[in-house]
């Protein structure tokens, strides 16, 4: 495990939004006014989902084929900016690629 000073390079997968992702295990979602926050307990990271309609979108990707396909119920001008989201959210660990296909859970 590598602490703060450490020189180790974890490498992440760039976000691809035709693969399937889901909530990280390691994170917690807090439901808030404004959409929720997003604790990853691992990384220690705090984030901030402004917008409901992420929200649901993000608690939704186990159950679709790809992250494009989460979106795709959104309005089309809104789905560029919640791609770029769940861009972030990966970046952030709050969201991993789903590996085992977790499609057919409800």
């Amino acid at each position: 495990m590598a602490c703060v000073a450490s020189t180790d390079t974890v490498m992440i997968a760039p976000f691809d939004a035709a693969q399937r992702y889901r909530l990280s295990p390691e994170v917690a979602l807090r439901p808030e006014p404004f959409g929720a926050l997003a604790y990853h307990f691992g990384n220690r990271r705090l984030c901030f989902l402004k917008v409901p309609e992420l929200v649901d979108v993000v608690r939704g990707l186990g159950g679709h084929s790809s992250a494009r396909d989460a979106v795709s119920g959104l309005p089309e001008k809104r789905r560029h900016a919640c791609l770029r989201a769940l861009a972030s959210l990966a970046a952030a660990e709050v969201i991993v690629p789903d590996v085992a296909g977790s499609a057919e859970q409800p």
